[in-house]
């Protein structure tokens, strides 16, 4: 919240905070940081909803043209926020942009990517993905220049930027993923409007190091998100296993 309030545009920002019944005392954490006269929101849903949905609520809610999906430990550089309004404004054949993702230890995170197979997911997720290191570059784009301004498949949806009516056009993010993969299917139905899902490393954002898709196959057993994160991967591969969404 204190990088939106550090925006070169934030006297033009609506923040709304989603509680997405996190438990615990953040919200009484959070609410001392609320400034009188600030333009913030805060909606705590009775139950957790899910990624997905919980964002879309947010957005419904949003009065602006232009809505940022952005994860909380994510932190977009002061001149992030303008670029890429700018950048829309220009390009009205774009739906969604993306910034560049940085990890705490300075390296880019790889947040551009191809639409997977369900095996690349399997690889990525395993030991396999020792013996198939091609076929992951391919995947996450490791050829690629990550200082390039391009269009791509799909970009993580840590930070997602794009107009709040061409998002009500898409339906927002499908319910149906609890948590994990609703970046990726929100693209794919992007691309079927015809428009572009575009990576834009003009703006950059501090993003986590920790991720909670992260880990391999033995977490399945113990990690809840891991598991989630299964259960979303073949929601996401039935609902696309013709090509087309259902």
């Amino acid at each position: 919240m204190e990088a939106l309030k550090k925006q070169t545009i934030v006297d033009d920002l609506e923040i709304i905070v989603i509680d997405n019944h996190s438990g615990g005392n953040s919200m009484q954490l959070l609410r001392p940081l609320l400034g009188k006269g600030d333009r913030i929101t805060v909606f705590e849903t009775p139950e957790n909803i899910g990624y997905g949905r919980g964002n879309t609520l947010g957005v419904e809610r949003a009065q602006g043209t232009y809505v940022l999906i952005i994860n909380p430990d994510t932190m977009l550089e002061p001149t992030a926020l303008h670029s890429m309004l700018a950048y829309l404004q220009d390009h009205p054949d774009v739906g969604i942009l993306g910034p560049q993702l940085i990890f705490p230890n300075g390296t880019i995170r790889d947040s551009y990517r191809t639409f997977p197979t369900l095996a690349d997911v399997v690889i990525k997720r395993t030991w396999l993905r020792f013996f198939f290191p091609k076929r992951m570059g391919v995947y996450l784009q490791w050829a690629e220049d990550p200082h390039e301004v391009r269009a791509v498949d799909w970009i993580v949806g840590a930070c997602l930027f794009m107009r709040k009516d061409f998002f009500e056009t898409l339906g927002g993010f499908d319910p149906r993923f609890f948590l994990f993969f609703e970046d990726t299917d929100l693209c794919r139905r992007c691309w079927l409007q015809g428009k572009k899902v575009v990576y834009f490393p003009v703006a950059k954002a501090h993003d986590g190091e920790h991720r909670l898709s992260s880990g391999g196959v033995l977490t399945f057993f113990r990690k809840k998100s891991a598991r989630i994160h299964l259960r979303s991967a073949l929601k996401y591969f039935w609902k696309w296993r013709g090509g087309e969404n259902d």
